[in-house]
């Protein structure tokens, strides 16, 4: 990894996480096909996307006394999910290979060397991690772009850690993440997102979310509120083994998808700038605008001014090609060719800057009907 810096925010802009956390069950070739289902959505929606997994020293996370323990299920779960880091490696390689970006959430200080070792070039902070100092300073010191989940963290625990990462130039991408698996439509509190650009303006805001009624909603809501990161966990219907409601399984990825273009192609992409205006969009418009026409026969010669127009010009639908219209101002013009009552004024009937300018006398001799 080079050296980076807050520039690099760019690369959280429109990026899908996939988390498939200890969904492999500790299973090798479970893992692969998760990565391999969810990486053939992610290519033909033509999306960026990292898929991520869990590290942990299993060996040293659990404390002694409690290696074994069937009661407590995150101890269980835990144990159940152990894979070696030859294991590990296998799906890192795997994940660059289907052109996706492997990604990790370590939780222990052993688990970050081994980001190092894969060369993440994202690490995820957890929720439940986010008053772990001696994690972070661990973290951060990769100097890795860094995603963090704001779960039940309070605004002093998020300003503290906004600081930290700024003071050292490090990227930081920001999730809101209500922590109920799964999450009613009731529960997502969106309005963070609002909260959180505010807040923290000089960082891109996602959203990690486990809603399960349905996955369109929710981004087109996001992206217009405008989250430019999200995440799910990811799973598969395989070998009978239950997929959790908060999942998602590659076809409900693909309609997550489809929204997040849905929800661009909407939006338009612009919020810092005006926003072009289509061909067709001016053609339409043109076809609104109302045209001078003459109320009664004026000879060559006549001098338009605001006065003698509004006396002797009325303006009226369609506009037609050529004619002058309600947008242009005449102030000193000459009429150069004489003109009948009820007949539009147009460009060939005046002389002055509409018919002199080259650019301008196509522009009005094009518009109109």
């Amino acid at each position: 990894m080079g050296y980076v810096t807050q520039r690099d925010r760019d690369l959280f802009e429109n990026f899908f996480v996939l988390e498939l956390a200890n969904n492999h069950w500790g299973k090798l070739d479970r893992g692969l096909k998760i990565i391999r289902d969810h990486a053939a959505i992610v290519r033909y929606n033509n999306v960026k996307a990292a898929i991520k997994l869990q590290f942990r020293d299993v060996d040293e996370f659990i404390h002694p006394e409690f290696k074994g323990n069937t009661e407590n299920r995150y101890i269980k779960k835990t144990e159940d999910t152990k894979l070696s880091r030859a294991d590990f490696a296998r799906m890192v390689e795997e994940i660059r290979y289907l052109s996706c970006i492997p990604m990790a959430t370590p939780f222990d200080e052993a688990s970050v060397d081994l980001c190092v070792e894969f060369d993440m070039p994202i690490i995820k902070i957890a929720s439940s991690d986010m008053n772990d100092w001696v994690l972070i300073e661990k973290i951060a010191s990769t100097r890795r772009p860094t995603i963090v989940s704001t779960g039940g963290a309070s605004e002093k625990d998020l300003d503290d850690l906004v600081r930290f990462y700024e003071k050292r130039d490090i990227p930081l991408a920001i999730n809101h993440c209500v922590s109920l698996y799964p999450s009613e439509d009731g529960e997502l509190e969106l309005d963070q997102i609002d909260y959180l650009k505010n807040r923290y303006p000089n960082h891109v805001i996602g959203l990690s979310t486990h809603e399960y009624h349905d996955w369109h909603s929710s981004m087109l809501i996001s992206y217009g509120k405008g989250a430019r990161s999200w995440e799910r966990h990811i799973d598969i219907d395989y070998e009978g083994v239950p997929v959790s409601t908060y999942c998602s399984k590659p076809e409900q990825c693909d309609t997550w998808f489809k929204a997040f273009h849905k929800a661009a192609e909407m939006c338009g992409g612009r919020s810092q700038s005006k926003r072009i205006i289509s061909k067709k969009e001016i053609e339409y418009l043109d076809a609104l605008v109302r045209g001078a026409y003459a109320k009664k026969d004026l000879e060559p010669g006549y001098v338009f001014t605001k006065e003698s127009f509004e006396r002797d010009f009325y303006l009226a639908i369609p506009l037609r090609k050529g004619q002058l219209s309600c947008r242009e101002v005449m102030n000193g013009e000459l009429l150069s060719n004489g003109i009948k009552a009820d007949e539009p004024l147009t460009i060939n009937h005046v002389s002055g800057p509409y018919s002199q300018n080259e650019g301008l006398k196509s522009l009005i001799l094009n518009r109109g009907l």
